[in-house]
């Protein structure tokens, strides 16, 4: 695509910043690296797209075989229009050097009715803007728009047999909201093509707007002269508060004025880090540690979200539980428990029965950060009454290990304000890290789990099981050895 030209994407992009939009069109080796959580993000929006055609059925899809070749969708939309085809799928569009592809076109009696599809539960003002800009380019095209709609997925739906569409998404008029951005959308394409025009990449200090609506990715590029550990780093510490600071040139921790409001473990990670000292509260610890039993249970779970809901009882976007790992101390010896559900089934109750089993030698039941794994148990109880008793147990002997670090009784300067364990365990354990593991975060893995279910190579899926199972194994692992740190103090 021509570098002066604006698409939907571009065009949202410099409506956030447009110093983003400029680095996109002429410095895109400046841009941060797509993460395998982000691909799967896009690959969920394409299957979304995808699946809403179904709900108008028989279109011609508008697309070009070469995404490059553009120009041609604009040419085949038009003969599809001009043929009476009545419905147009990826239908595309021109206008004053700003392009558009319309994911559902509808002919109607009195005129054309455009869908553009997202795989949320809500439409975002952002979305507005997005199907505000369509509407512009279409009227302006030419073309006899008489309403444009957002199709979502509708969070509320439940699958109970076969996948219901009609139930599973839906539509919402835009076009009120469309007419009302009328002249503002004018206006900004013409500032931003304005903005394309110059020699020089526009001055943009960094702002709330480096995050919201997305995160850009050219953080890296334009938060280069923000340290490693920095005011934004401080946990909890309110937008407002860290915005406020660095708008009056205070960046580096030891910078912070005396009379910044903050909470007392807030001003521990800031003492820590000044003194360049651990901060531990032994007798704290200590207590949490004698409160936990002789014998005890090391457990995580890894989970995974769908947009569109496989099984039956599964709601779009549902934590689905389908692998665990559990390291159990007895005295000296250690035993490790693990389970990874069929990529191809329903997980949960294989997911519940393996673990009551798992779980039935005596023992507290350690988890880091308890509301997650108690939430995902209390939906398994729900959906399984049968199984509600020994879930419940399992509940009610579950202890948190996140309390001594997110209460701050054990902090050092290298979790740089962080009490995930991903923080935590090369600050206590230096040995022991996730940097060699090709799966090394929980995002990462739920969208490899997901991966298997489109893969062929066998090869490739058992490497990614394994890669899996050795994951979950170290975040017990870690526990194991987070604890043994503790138990010493």
């Amino acid at each position: 695509m021509s570098k002066k030209y604006l698409s939907k994407s571009t065009f949202i992009k410099g409506v956030q910043c447009e110093k983003a939009l400029y680095l996109h069109k002429y410095h895109p080796e400046l841009a941060d690296e797509i993460s395998e959580q982000q691909r799967a993000i896009f690959q969920t929006g394409t299957d979304v797209g995808v699946l809403a055609q179904k709900l108008y059925p028989g279109g011609v899809d508008a697309s070009p075989k070469d995404y490059k070749d553009y120009f041609k969708s604009f040419q085949h939309t038009q003969q599809l229009i001009d043929d009476g085809v009545e419905v147009i799928y990826e239908a595309g569009f021109c206008y004053n050097n700003v392009i558009c592809f319309v994911d559902i076109l509808v002919k109607t009696e009195i005129g054309w009715h455009a869908y553009e599809v997202k795989s949320s539960t809500r439409i975002s003002e952002t979305y507005y803007l997005d199907a505000s800009l369509q509407y512009y380019i279409m009227k302006s095209s030419g073309l006899n728009i008489i309403d444009i709609s957002i199709t979502h997925i509708n969070n509320k739906y439940l699958r109970d047999g076969k996948l219901d569409l009609n139930q599973l998404f839906l539509s919402t008029s835009v076009l009120k909201k469309a007419k009302e951005n009328h002249h503002y959308v004018k206006k900004k394409l013409e500032d931003l093509h304005q903005v394309l025009s110059q020699d020089s990449i526009p001055k943009v200090d960094i702002g709330t707007h480096c995050t919201s609506p997305y995160q850009c990715n050219f953080k890296g590029e334009c938060w280069n002269h923000i340290p490693e550990y920095s005011i934004f780093d401080i946990s909890r510490l309110n937008s407002e508060t860290k915005w406020g600071l660095y708008n009056s040139s205070y960046i580096n921790i030891e910078d912070i004025p005396v009379e910044t409001k903050l909470s007392n473990n807030q001003k521990i990670e800031i003492e820590a880090y000044k003194q360049n000292n651990n901060i531990i509260f032994k007798n704290e610890i200590r207590e949490f540690v004698s409160n936990l039993s002789e014998n005890i249970y090391h457990l995580d779970f890894e989970t995974y979200q769908m947009a569109i809901p496989e099984f039956n009882g599964v709601k779009p976007f549902q934590q689905m539980p389908f692998q665990y790992s559990a390291h159990y101390e007895n005295g000296q010896d250690i035993e490790h428990f693990e389970f990874l559900a069929d990529p191809f089934k329903d997980p949960r109750e294989y997911f519940v029965k393996s673990l009551i089993d798992d779980m039935k030698n005596e023992g507290d039941i350690l988890v880091y950060n308890i509301a997650f794994e108690r939430g995902r148990l209390n939906e398994l109880i729900s959906l399984y009454p049968q199984y509600a008793s020994d879930l419940e147990s399992i509940i009610k002997r579950m202890k948190d290990l996140m309390i001594p670090f997110k209460n701050k009784w054990y902090y050092t300067p290298s979790m740089k304000g962080s009490y995930s364990i991903k923080s935590v365990l090369p600050s206590l354990c230096p040995d022991f890290s996730y940097k060699n593991l090709e799966i090394n975060n929980g995002s990462l893995a739920s969208s490899s789990y997901v991966l298997i279910k489109s893969l062929n190579n066998l090869d490739k899926v058992n490497k990614i099981k394994y890669d899996l199972l050795e994951y979950c194994k170290m975040d017990t692992l870690a526990m194991v050895k987070i604890l043994d740190v503790l138990k010493k103090i």
